[in-house]
């Protein structure tokens, strides 16, 4: 395919979307239909369309989509080269959205890393890392403490296709969601709450520590979510498991006492900006305060199922100061039967800065009940 052919086609993806309409969705959708192109060229239009979000300050709105999304690829190209080549106070000042400088502190680094293409980040099963290392041959091992099972791939293959995959010896997860498995450090035989599971990534974590012994609650919302959980899990061979649909809400689905519970909440995702760059121009700072209040009520419902010395662990990823760490002082404060809980080695509130692991951001709080 024709660079001009590339920028056609991804003008016609970015023509589709729109703040009800996200990027990553409607790429989903559209090169799905590409039954003819191959895998090159679909990745090709992915990445013009992301660098087209990533560099919409910088370019002229009144050329064409091709022309934009041209441009978008130069720069994109430039940066690549010579990261440097683009100014610290340029990015500040257009890579993100203006109101969030008041939540967030993003230091030089940061915003580079914003700026770069994500790593491909895989979690193997502990017993079968080496396998689908040898397998993949591609892929580089993570730092601690994600180096026994976290890869990052930098070859070619459509992964969806491999037969590691389908016998469930990995799964596709950044490398911060990895970390909070870590700090989770679920055992085998615990009775473990993942309140706002999602799709399962990191329940399958959870069930991967506990070698499948034990039981994982997992409850999300979404019931599609929920299904697309079980259909991971089977293809994982995780069965030691409850899903069921939950609100956030007062009404808890158990009167279960947990040794652990993670509450991976809804939040702004401003961590995840460099995967998903469409999003720092649909998201507000009206939609992080909002999901705070929602934060707040979910971890104020579940507060006391822990048994005595049970862990909490909270983990959002935004970097913003009203989802992470007011949330976690607030919450902290009325509760004084949990105690502060050190995690990943560092503190009891622990930044993952996307520069620091060339992975999203993420923020972690951890408690332990004392009574």
């Amino acid at each position: 395919m024709s660079a001009q052919a590339t920028f056609n086609r991804a003008a016609r993806v970015l023509a589709q979307i729109s703040p009800d309409q996200p990027a990553d969705a409607v790429l989903r959708r559209e090169l799905g239909a590409l039954r003819r192109i191959s895998p090159a060229e679909r990745r090709a239009i992915a990445r013009t369309v992301f660098a087209y979000f990533r560099w919409r300050q910088w370019l002229d709105g009144k050329g064409s989509a091709q022309a934009q999304l041209a441009e978008a690829d130069r720069l994109q190209d430039r940066f690549d080269a010579d990261p440097a080549a683009i100014k610290p106070q340029a990015l500040a000042a257009r890579a993100v959205p203006d109101w969030v400088h008041s939540e967030v502190e993003f230091s030089p680094d940061d915003l580079r890393a914003l700026q770069r293409e994500p790593v491909l980040w895989l979690r193997a099963r502990a017993e079968r890392a080496k396998a689908v290392a040898r397998a993949l041959r591609q892929v580089q091992p993570a730092p601690p403490p994600c180096d026994t099972t976290g890869l990052a791939y930098s070859g070619e293959r459509d992964l969806y296709r491999t037969p590691e995959f389908h016998a469930g010896d990995f799964e596709i997860q950044d490398l911060a969601s990895q970390l909070v498995g870590h700090a989770c450090a679920a055992q085998p035989g615990e009775v473990w709450w993942d309140a706002c599971a999602g799709e399962g990534g990191k329940m399958l974590h959870l069930a991967d520590q506990m070698n499948n012994k034990g039981l994982i609650w997992a409850t999300d919302r979404s019931n599609r979510r929920l299904d697309r959980l079980r259909d991971r899990t089977a293809r994982a061979k995780v069965f030691n498991y409850r899903a069921i649909n939950w609100n956030g809400g007062p009404h808890l689905p158990t009167k279960t006492l947990f040794d652990g519970i993670l509450v991976d909440a809804p939040c702004s995702g401003v961590g995840t900006w460099r995967r998903n760059p469409h999003s720092r121009w649909t998201t507000t700072l009206a939609d992080v305060q909002e999901l705070a209040g929602l934060q707040r009520q979910i971890l104020d419902s579940l507060a006391h199922s822990l048994k005595p010395g049970g862990r909490l662990i909270y983990a959002v990823c935004t970097l913003t100061r009203t989802e992470t760490t007011a949330i976690a002082d607030a919450f902290g404060a009325d509760h004084p039967d949990l105690e502060p809980l050190p995690l990943l080695g560092r503190g009891p509130q622990v930044f993952l800065r996307p520069a620091e692991f060339d992975a999203n951001g993420m923020f972690l709080a951890g408690w332990r009940r004392t009574s």
